[in-house]
């Protein structure tokens, strides 16, 4: 199936499609699957991956079964399917494939489209209470787009993915408001001058109750999730848990708790400001995107560091000119390519980079590019490695 269907992680443009049909097709032909759960349906330029894994974590230690569906993958593609943090089955995805696959080769689905029926089968099948269900891209024609979920959350909106979604604020948040559904509240994580006026406009023709996490006062609570940006993602979990309880969900506030600080515990979540080693410390973030970056480089100056060394390795569709201005000039940087065909190629990397100052040396993979870095690297030096997830998945 990797190799016969579009996959958008690996392909791009070529790979996606803005259309609900095949997912309905799909969804019919497994009997509907996506009736069978309740869900809480999460979209946002940034933070809706470490916003998923939380809430699965919070509604895991209330006791119940809960379902997580989150893309794209790190190692294994099974990270993308979980039940109370255990992986799909090997032999489920077997299964599932050798039993639909005249289906999925005369329907020709993409490789997400796929993966979403494989998802919700999983999670009808296996009875959960409820399942957290991360949108791919936008979320009117995402192929999650067919749940009715107990509550929608958009995290934030910011410039990514333009070809598809639209160049302006106002039209991404279009987008992503296409998962707020009929009488289903909304959890907005951040507010925002250009964006509001869209939401507002939509959960009113919902007849949506419209919740900004922003404006909500809460104790302070903490997470094992160390970035700083998740104090943002974290008011969006309490905007929702928030909405469950009053929908009737039990969820103990000893439970919130536990739920916050056991994240990587419960889910097995990874790249997210994650310390893979120290002396020199090592940081690794999949912050791809201008705004996701800007909050990267905000905390990396705050690591306290003799040297910095970074390695970076971008996909070919990401807008460098909002990107590469954010970086910072004093460090020594490590140009790669992540093993994708949508990678950009290192050589075109460093050339743009040095127009913005960003000197360094050009690797031909990532792994050799890390391997330099770490042995160039001092005990007292910080290396980072961002820029894409895929560049991530590949030392992690």
């Amino acid at each position: 199936m990797f190799q016969q269907l579009p996959m958008y992680q690996r392909l791009g443009d070529q790979a996606f499609k803005k259309d609900l049909t095949k997912t309905l097709e799909f969804a019919k032909h497994l009997g509907e699957p996506h009736k069978k759960f309740k869900s809480i349906h999460v979209a946002g330029t940034n933070g809706k991956g470490s916003t998923s894994h939380m809430l699965a974590s919070v509604l895991h230690e209330a006791g119940y079964k809960v379902g997580l569906y989150t893309s794209p993958h790190l190692k294994d593609f099974r990270e993308r399917i979980k039940i109370n943090g255990q992986l799909i089955p090997e032999k489920s995805v077997v299964e599932f494939v050798n039993d639909h696959r005249k289906f999925l080769t005369d329907a020709k689905l993409s490789f997400f489209e796929m993966t979403v029926g494989l998802a919700f089968d999983h999670f009808a099948e296996n009875e959960v209470d409820i399942a957290v269900i991360e949108v791919g891209m936008g979320g009117r024609l995402d192929s999650t787009n067919i749940i009715t979920p107990e509550v929608s959350v958009i995290t934030n909106i910011g410039l990514d993915h333009t070809a598809h979604l639209g160049s302006t604020l106002p039209e991404i948040a279009r987008e992503k408001a296409g998962i707020i559904k009929k009488d289903v509240p909304v959890v907005i994580g951040e507010k925002n001058k250009a964006t509001t006026p869209v939401f507002t406009e939509t959960a009113k023709n919902q007849n949506a109750k419209l919740i900004f996490a922003q404006d909500l006062r809460f104790p302070k609570y903490s997470t094992d999730l160390k970035g700083d940006y998740q104090n943002k993602n974290m008011k969006s979990v309490l905007g929702v848990v928030k909405v469950l309880r009053d929908k009737g969900w039990n969820i103990p506030e000893e439970c919130l708790k536990n739920g916050l600080n056991s994240v990587k515990l419960h889910t097995s979540l990874q790249g997210r400001w994650d310390t893979l080693q120290e002396k020199p410390k090592v940081i690794c973030d999949t912050a791809h995107n201008k705004e996701g970056i800007g909050l990267v480089v905000k905390q990396l100056k705050k690591e306290e560091s003799q040297h910095l060394h970074i390695v970076l390795g971008v996909v070919s569709d990401k807008d460098l000119e909002t990107i590469l201005p954010l970086l910072p000039k004093t460090a020594e940087y490590y140009f790669c390519k992540p093993d994708i065909p949508r990678g950009l190629d290192a050589e075109i990397l460093a050339e743009k980079a040095a127009e913005y100052g960003l000197e360094g040396r050009v690797f031909d993979s990532v792994s050799k590019a890390y391997e330099v870095a770490v042995d160039s690297a001092l005990d007292e030096d910080l290396v980072f490695v961002g820029g894409s997830t895929f560049t991530v998945a590949e030392i992690i």
